[in-house]
């Protein structure tokens, strides 16, 4: 038997005002009206199929992603917030994040979210440019995202993280470090910063826009994290940097390989079984078939084996820049840390992994060879 790690929720909404081309999540363009009520009713059904993972736990963390969550009313988010908290339960100092998109703030609306408990927001600035946010398809301007910024505070929220792409489109440094300014500006207290990636099954997989050269793109990132430290912003994951105490902590339980709920269309969740089994499974992806009462809502499972868990874990862990103490291994995965002992010390020798018996942390070239290093854990 082992100690259950904390649990989290992730709520999925797959519906956006528009499918931005470089977008690979499960995000479906909205028609003239959302199934609301429908949905909500799945996801509470869907809820109750995963009550068996609780064990007992609190939840700790509830994320709303998508897609545009922010597309949905209060009343809605509020009805999904009711049925988690009466058959999960919350703790005290529950995070509760929503995403939203610039083109979607509305004041009164935001300030209700607030009333329910949200607590925290996500916004999808992306850019402040006009060309680059053109180039990505997004719906909003640059003053609509400073003006989202302004709403947020002014319905109540004093944690937010604004999002930030870099490697644009025909981006050089400066314009780079621009956008990173005016977010900066805005003094959210967390920023997600990180580079474009052309994903397969996108509009930008199929017909590849200019991106910057390497040499640009390693200017920016490392003018960008000189830029952040010097506004007090602490990385603490590849692409997470927070002011002081405001890191996610919903993203932190990702990282520190917690277990967490997953619930909507194409969600994924994760839970560990007290025989230190560690499951994930995954749901039905159509929102159409997510919707059909005759459909299980999860679509699969697996079982984690006990040689792949150092993999799973550092894959996680080592995102983060302090890394975690070496017993939260043994406490996450029940199996011995000496399990880690011959991949360490050829990962210790080759410079990638810190030499500190007391925790897993990669080094500055380990972090920046992350796929190397976590090679060296593979079964």
């Amino acid at each position: 038997m082992i100690e259950l790690p904390p649990l989290a929720a992730y709520v999925h909404i797959p519906w956006c005002v528009r499918k931005c081309p470089y977008c690979d999540f499960n995000s479906h363009a909205a028609g003239a009206s959302l199934p609301e009520s429908a949905y909500v009713a799945s996801l509470l059904a869907d809820l109750v199929c995963d009550l068996e993972q609780v064990q007992g736990r609190r939840l700790t963390s509830i994320f709303f992603g998508g897609g545009t969550p922010s597309l949905f009313s209060a009343p809605a988010l509020g009805n999904i917030l009711e049925g988690l908290e009466r058959r999960v339960g919350f703790t005290e100092d529950i995070e509760i994040t929503l995403e939203a998109n610039p083109g979607t703030f509305e004041q009164a609306k935001f300030r209700d979210y607030r009333s329910l408990g949200i607590n925290r927001l996500s916004i999808g600035v992306q850019s402040f440019q006009a060309a680059k946010l053109k180039a990505l398809g997004r719906i909003h301007d640059g003053d609509e995202a400073v003006r989202a910024a302004d709403m947020a505070r002014a319905a109540g929220f004093d944690n937010f993280n604004l999002d930030l792409m870099h490697g644009l489109p025909d981006q050089g440094l400066d314009d780079a470090l621009s956008d990173l300014r005016t977010a900066i500006s805005q003094q959210p207290s967390h920023l997600s910063w990180y580079q474009l990636t052309v994903e397969p099954n996108t509009e930008f997989w199929n017909k590849p826009p200019q991106l910057p050269e390497d040499e640009t793109l390693w200017d920016i990132q490392e003018a960008g994290q000189a830029l952040l430290a010097e506004h007090g912003y602490g990385q603490y994951e590849t692409s997470a940097y927070a002011q002081p105490g405001r890191q996610a902590h919903h993203n932190l339980n990702y990282w520190t390989f917690g277990d967490f709920l997953g619930i909507g269309a194409g969600a994924h969740g994760k839970w560990t079984q007290p025989d230190g089994q560690v499951r994930r499974h995954w749901k039905t992806r159509l929102p159409k078939d997510y919707l059909d009462p005759g459909k299980r809502f999860r679509a699969g499972e697996k079982l984690l084996p006990a040689e792949d868990l150092p993999f799973e874990f550092l894959m996680n862990v080592l995102r983060l820049t302090d890394g975690v103490p070496a017993v939260l291994f043994t406490q996450r995965t029940g199996l011995p840390l000496q399990r880690l002992d011959a991949a360490r010390r050829e990962a210790e020798a080759r410079g990638l992994l810190l030499a500190d018996p007391q925790r897993l942390v990669a080094t500055p070239k380990g972090q920046l060879f992350l796929n190397d290093l976590l090679q060296l854990f593979l079964p």
